[in-house]
């Protein structure tokens, strides 16, 4: 528009726009009334004028205004984002009546272009480390990850002037130990080595220093003699010394030479890959991870918005949320592994004690992140040693149990994430006109959103059929027009596939009135191919239940291989 405040969410392709913010556009809208504000998504991927915000996790919206950038805000944070909405609207007002309008530029793209070097060309979903860095490979051990000392190593790491390249919590098999150690196979202690790096969850790092600089001596140096008695006599200030017990549980490793390194690095980090450029060594990586998050009860009752706020400021995405309330089967069947444990009477009553809040949190390297930042399982030892963790700053009130629960590795990860989100079919339909119109460009965008079409069939309704379908409308006053309209021509029925297909569908749909589809969620299908109520181009089943009778009822009963049970 040439006049205005325009507001755009900018989102990336593999997560789609900002579900969690198109309640507020919508009440904010309403609430102003004002033809001069207006909503909009943008693919960050597509666009070219957006290129340097390709790759972002965490939810951006620009503020335009006669096509200039007036403001920026950074998360999915409701309060400020109601704020400078309107703080915006008004300045643009003032511009109308002859004030000057102040033009931006985004400071964070500013920062990064002065705080990293100039890269080679590189493929469109890797991420290389500057040339002429060296790397090497550094694991925190079980022994100083159960006594709760990661977080603290990590930070002498950095301040000693090491950077981080990668942070990944993870426990070894027995068998992967075995791998990894492989040279030392012939030592007596052999047998003792894999039992304790197999015992409990270890960090493993990859380390990097400044271009003219060896990571590795530098990294030894500062790690300290691999016998931690011998380290504490001749170097008091290395992490063995400090963190270590014994030369078994000496705390940390690290590789020994550049063939090592690299040797571990595929080890640990298959997606990174070493490619030589002027004789240098570079990384690359694929980025974005999906973990669980879980909300349980008490805090989602009383400090929902507190947690939901912390997520977004640590730079994740949400990529799917469900509200649910488990029965004690459900808790029993997710904490399996738990059960048999002490704490779970404990676990069990507060799981069931009130609805939870499941998140799909999408960011690179998700599953370490989110467990760092949640900090230790025990609430004690939370608030003693990882006072800034999530779980410290949100104890329980009524409970012993800890109130945020993460995925403690990828493949956990995704049966956690499809057990609350799993696999699901809804009946949609493109409707006659758009179907004559459109049909090309509706089916790249359900495709491209990650559905998978598993049936698909073009038919004309005939009266009948078309009243069956809708009968749940019938004595509307819009039936017979509707009926009418269904019958005129052919319409495209299909199954979709996908983790929450239902309301995945529907938020792609948009709403029903293509006037407040525009309003907002301008990118959604009834906003950019509907003409009227009437003719809102698509059709979507309500739930779950409705999606299934509508399959049985078009498609008959079909078996698709267990993906649908038809029942």
């Amino acid at each position: 528009r040439p006049e205005g405040t325009l507001v755009v969410d900018v989102y990336q392709v593999w997560c789609g726009p900002c579900k969690t913010v198109v309640s507020l556009f919508r009440k904010i809208k309403n609430e102003l009334g004002d033809d001069l504000l207006q909503f909009a998504v943008a693919e960050a991927d597509s666009i070219d004028a957006l290129e340097k915000y390709r790759g972002k996790c965490e939810p951006t919206f620009l503020f335009l205004a006669g096509g200039e950038l007036v403001a920026v805000v950074r998360g999915a944070n409701a309060p400020l984002l109601q704020k400078t909405i309107i703080e915006q609207l008004e300045a643009e007002k003032r511009v109308m009546q002859g004030s000057e309008r102040k033009v931006i530029k985004d400071e964070a793209l500013l920062e990064e272009e002065e705080e990293v070097s100039p890269l080679p060309a590189q493929a469109e979903d890797e991420e290389l480390v500057p040339a002429g860095k060296s790397y090497t490979v550094a694991i925190i051990k079980p022994d100083a990850v159960a006594h709760g000392k990661a977080d603290e190593i990590i930070m002498k790491i950095q301040e000693a002037g090491f950077e981080i390249l990668a942070n990944e919590e993870r426990t070894m098999t027995e068998s992967e130990a075995r791998d990894f150690y492989q040279h030392r196979a012939g030592e007596e202690k052999f047998p003792e080595l894999i039992q304790f790096m197999s015992s409990g969850p270890c960090h493993v790092l990859i380390i990097s220093k400044s271009e003219d600089e060896d990571v590795i001596p530098s990294w030894r140096e500062f790690i300290g003699p691999t016998d931690v008695e011998i380290a504490r006599k001749e170097k008091p200030e290395s992490l063995r010394a400090q963190y270590g017990t014994e030369v078994l549980y000496n705390a940390v490793h690290g590789s020994s030479d550049r063939d090592q390194a690299s040797r571990e690095l595929a080890f640990f980090f298959p997606n990174f890959k070493i490619s030589p450029h002027n004789g240098t060594t570079e990384l690359s990586t694929k980025i974005s991870e999906r973990t669980l998050a879980l909300i349980r009860p008490e805090a989602l009752k009383d400090r929902k918005d507190e947690v939901l706020q912390s997520i977004y400021d640590a730079g994740f995405s949400i990529a799917m949320q469900k509200e649910v309330m488990l029965s004690e089967q459900q808790v029993k069947e997710f904490y399996k592994e738990h059960v048999d444990k002490d704490y779970y009477p404990a676990l069990l009553k507060q799981m069931t004690s009130g609805p939870v809040l499941a998140l799909a949190l999408v960011k690179d390297h998700a599953v370490s992140h989110w467990r760092n930042i949640l900090g230790p399982a025990s609430v004690d030892k939370a608030l003693n040693d990882a006072p800034e963790s999530l779980r410290a700053r949100f104890p329980p009130k009524e409970s012993e149990i800890n109130q945020l629960h993460g995925s403690s590795s990828p493949e956990e990860a995704e049966q956690e994430i499809n057990f609350f989100f799993p696999v699901e079919h809804t009946l949609a339909a493109i409707k006659p006109d758009a179907l004559e119109e459109y049909k090309d460009e509706i089916l790249e965008r359900i495709q491209a959103a990650g559905f998978t079409i598993t049936q698909i069939k073009e038919t004309k309704l005939n009266q009948e059929v078309a009243e069956e379908f809708y009968k749940e409308h019938k004595g509307k006053e819009f039936y017979g027009q509707l009926i009418d309209y269904m019958c005129k021509g052919p319409s495209m029925m299909m199954i979709l596939s996908k983790e929450n297909a239902v309301q995945e569908w529907r938020s792609m749909m948009g709403p029903t009135d293509p006037t407040e589809a525009q309003a907002v969620s301008p990118g959604c299908l009834r906003s950019v191919f509907a003409k009227s109520v009437l003719q809102n181009a698509v059709h979507g089943s309500s739930n779950q239940k409705h999606a299934m009778e509508k399959i049985q009822f078009i498609f008959g009963d079909i078996d698709m291989d267990g993906k649908m049970n038809g029942k």
